[in-house]
């Protein structure tokens, strides 16, 4: 079976992770989450094979050359994201349609690749500033690390036209509506 992609992409802090989460919960029989693959080091709160398949910085470039990935990129040095094609195989086998949470560029790759398949949502925050607030929040950032975040939010702000729709994350419980509504749709189609 080829389902379908649900993209939510967005600079880091714009709330794209709450949203992919509430979805999976609305629509449980529908959609599966496709766990990316990264470089970096997990994080405290994060477990393997759910919130990243952790690999060293030298299997993912193997897998790069082996063509393992549908799409990737090295988001800082040596600091590489990307999605594994038997991921989405997997979710597809299962007869559900697979909602992604990737950056601005995976995001953009994506919907390159899947075309009328793909759903490219860019998530919209209120400010720069509210991004940089949500980070410092998270505690698990450097300041230097949000520094980088934030100079990338600006560029990545940019792209928002290139995405099939712009989901205003102002108010949470208006955005998570919307993103069920738009969802919703886009399924039935």
């Amino acid at each position: 079976m080829e389902g379908k992609l649900v993209i939510f992409s967005a600079p880091s802090g714009a709330g794209k992770t709450t949203i992919v989460h509430h979805l999976l919960k609305k629509f449980p029989e529908q959609l599966e989450f496709s766990v990316s693959a990264c470089s970096r080091k997990k994080r405290n709160d994060e477990t393997e094979g759910v919130d990243y398949y952790f690999i060293s910085v030298d299997e993912f470039k193997k897998k790069i050359a082996d063509a393992e990935f549908v799409e990737f990129e090295e988001v800082y040095k040596d600091n590489f994201y990307g999605t594994l094609k038997r991921e989405v195989e997997r979710i597809w086998r299962l007869g559900r349609h697979v909602i992604f949470d990737v950056d601005v560029q995976g995001g953009l790759n994506l919907k390159k690749q899947f075309g009328k398949n793909a759903l490219a949502i860019f998530v919209m925050p209120p400010s720069i500033k509210s991004l940089e607030d949500r980070l410092k929040k998270r505690e698990t950032e450097t300041p230097e690390s949000i520094a980088r975040r934030i100079g990338k939010a600006k560029l990545e702000i940019e792209t928002a036209p290139k995405f099939d729709v712009t989901l205003k994350n102002f108010i949470l419980e208006e955005a998570l509506k919307e993103a069920e509504r738009i969802t919703d749709e886009f399924l039935k189609s």
